[in-house]
């Protein structure tokens, strides 16, 4: 272990309640977690002492309420007050289930279906937030059941009503669901001995130590956010510094920034992240830069792209950035965060392997062309296994052969809340040639090189995009709902890689009686609308399908990666394709144009409609006449991170803060013209 950091200043304790009580009593003056409001200006600071009395006043009030063993959602924005409820929620010794609050105009499936798995009676968010959530809730008949309580005004002497609860490393800690399945929701059980484990893993293949510093933008309910960015310091007993994915995204300079004024030496994300880096910092903004404290630069959570480092490399190198810094990582929700890394020290790992070979299964290195390149993802720490295993067969496979990946040791949780049958198949596997086991099955493909794990692809169907899990199942459901035209169970959604990053395809069958009138141009609007409101998602391909044509199993299960296979090779019983391609769009009848506005808008309004849709436009690499300023945002298939470019770019255009929602929210693009114009005029 490095020489500046004693391993025995972390205490051997049994649960999180007992390591922050340990560390405020330490070091209660020591920061543990900064705010940075806007990703620049600090909001906002707690102490370790602070941060352990807010969590005895916020646990006091739930064992008031009797939450003590219940599920207790957390609703809150990125920020202070979602830690604090956090660890109340564990020094009550109720079962924490973090979720991002909904959003208005948005179908609440997801919520209600983690409400109705986790059983929860209690939610707790910010003053700010509580009345648009009760608000909402009040119209489902189910969410409605939940009581709402903010944390921020309770009164600091509650902290002596607070009695130690019973736990022990056996104890539930959170339900961390995994992200996003509308119909069966899982929730993932993880205790406090599950996060201890898991810590002192990342500690000791992180060498993090007393000059340890942290740098985070990640969302807090995620589990990289939650375990690396907020439990991670508090293990070690260092501080964090913090900021939204929004501020981030807003402005990916923000993170660079924050890591050189704090001089962090730890701080990552997924691929795109380093993409963002990479495309939309300028010159100018790369001058202010001194990323030489940077030791650690973790990349996980989606594919790792090896020309992704060399490029964030040879672009910030004049900023101080080593490109040893690269710190390729792998881990799940599943085995709470963290399953390999590589040495600190060392350079990430690139091969290039025989693209034929790995297609049968079997790993050979070789250069030139025919290749494929892929990132190593470290390997296996402290007691952990790591297994390639013949999913089929369960037996184990040789070094250098293709399989799936298995994982044993004290970080992998308890299985899935409610749900016996998928606990069984995930976390029970054995090999059948060693009878070795319990593992858990990752359902994901790869392979093991002298020690080394490469990550090939995937089994399950999930769908990654910009680190984030989407079910296809939610996806397709939010599609065949979208027109009338669409048969019902029919539907595959997956993704396919662009120019190294993954995008979302549709495939859905038309029902016959539409045949003769199919409206192609209606439908894929009506679905790119849907998803983007939906799943905050851009679709980049649809293809519409004859009656009966859609890859399916002899028992009807649809065939997901048989039609992506099907897709690529241009083998699907198509009548109707789109790829992306809104400048091939018809210009709507109702499509802007200055001489046809509507009366009740002013001149200013007008000016700000125009200035709106050009933005929209650029994003969409349209003309502007295609875009019709009666529909919603969402029409437009706009994905996250574009709604936050639009907002961001009128920030600097109008000098006001329109935060992203605003426009997700608005029922038109004219009413948010209308909306901003009484804001500068007030």
């Amino acid at each position: 272990m490095i020489a500046d950091f004693d391993i025995q200043r972390i205490p051997k304790v049994s649960t999180l309640v007992d390591l922050l009580e340990y560390w405020a009593i330490q070091q209660p003056t020591k920061t543990a977690y900064t705010f940075l409001k806007d990703g620049e200006t600090e909001e906002l600071s707690l102490n370790y002492y602070e941060l352990n009395r807010k969590a005895k006043a916020i646990a006091a009030q739930l064992q008031g309420l009797k939450a003590t063993g219940e599920r207790v959602l957390l609703l809150y924005p990125s920020g202070l007050e979602f830690i604090a409820a956090f660890l109340g929620c564990l020094y009550a010794g109720a079962i924490a289930v973090p979720v991002y609050p909904p959003r208005r105009n948005q179908k609440m499936s997801r919520l209600q279906g983690i409400v109705a798995d986790a059983q929860a009676k209690l939610a707790l968010t910010t003053t700010s937030l509580v009345s648009n959530i009760e608000n909402w809730f009040s119209q489902d008949s189910e969410l409605a059941k939940l009581k709402c309580v903010s944390t921020d005004n309770i009164a600091s002497h509650m902290t002596f009503d607070w009695q130690k609860p019973d736990l022990n490393q056996d104890t539930l800690a959170f339900l961390q669901y995994t992200s996003g399945s509308t119909g069966m929701p899982k929730g993932v059980m993880v205790t406090h001995g599950n996060l201890l484990h898991n810590e002192q893993m990342i500690q000791t293949a992180c060498e993090h130590g007393e000059k340890t510093i942290f740098v985070g933008w990640l969302p807090l309910f995620h589990d990289m956010g939650l375990i690396g960015n907020i439990l991670q310091p508090l293990y070690i007993g260092r501080n964090c510094i913090l900021m939204s994915p929004e501020a981030f995204i807003q402005k990916p300079v923000r993170w660079l920034l924050a890591i050189s004024r704090y001089r962090a030496t730890i701080s990552g994300g997924p691929n795109f992240a380093y993409e963002l880096c990479i495309h939309q910092i300028t010159p100018e903004e790369r001058n202010s830069l001194d990323l030489s404290s940077w030791e650690i630069a973790f990349n996980g959570a989606e594919p790792i792209r090896a020309q992704t480092l060399e490029k964030f490399a040879t672009t910030f190198a004049e900023c101080g950035f080593r490109k040893s810094a690269f710190y390729p990582c792998y881990g799940m929700a599943e085995t709470t965060l963290f399953v390999s890394g590589g040495i600190k020290t060392a350079p990430p790992i690139i091969e290039s392997f025989d693209k034929a070979a790995l297609e049968q299964n079997q790993a050979i290195a070789k250069a030139g062309l025919e290749t494929q390149t892929l990132v190593g993802c470290g390997r296996a720490w402290l007691d952990e296994k790591i297994a390639i295993a013949n999913p089929e067969s369960l037996t184990s496979c040789a070094n250098g052969q293709v399989g799936e990946i298995w994982v044993s040791s004290k970080s992998v949780a308890k299985g899935y809340w409610n749900q016996p049958e998928q606990t069984e198949q995930t976390f029970r596997g054995y090999l059948t040639d060693t009878n070795e086991g319990p593992f858990l099955r990752t359902g994901d493909l790869g392979f093991l090189l002298n020690g080394e794990l490469f990550v090939t692809g995937r089994i399950k169907d999930l769908i990654i995009i910009r680190g984030r899990n989407y079910y296809p199942q939610d996806i397709e459901l939010t599609v065949e709902q979208s027109h009338p035209a669409l048969r019902l169970g029919c539907g595959a959604a997956f993704s396919i890689a662009i120019d190294g990053e993954e995008q979302l395809v549709v495939a859905q069958e038309v029902k016959r009686q539409f045949f003769s009138n199919l409206n192609g141009d209606e439908i894929v609007a009506a679905i790119r609308q849907a998803v983007s409101q939906q799943h905050q998602l851009r679709v980049y391909g649809v293809v519409l399908l004859k009656t009966g044509s859609l890859p399916k199993t002899s028992s009807g299960k649809i065939k997901r990666q048989g039609c992506r296979a099907c897709f690529v090779a241009g083998e699907l019983l198509e009548v109707y394709r789109w790829l992306d391609n809104f400048r091939e769009q018809p210009t709507s009848k109702e499509s802007f144009s200055k001489t046809t506005e509507t009366k009740e808008l002013s001149w200013l309004a007008i000016d700000i409609k125009i200035g709106i849709v050009s933005r929209l436009a650029k994003q969409l690499g349209i003309s502007p006449a295609a875009i019709n300023p009666r529909q919603p945002f969402s029409y437009y298939g706009l994905s996250s991170i574009q709604f936050i470019n639009i907002a961001t770019d009128l920030e600097n255009w109008l000098g006001i803060s329109i935060p992203p929602d605003r426009l997700f929210d608005s029922p038109s693009i004219e009413a948010l013209a209308h909306e901003i114009t009484q804001m500068l005029n007030r």
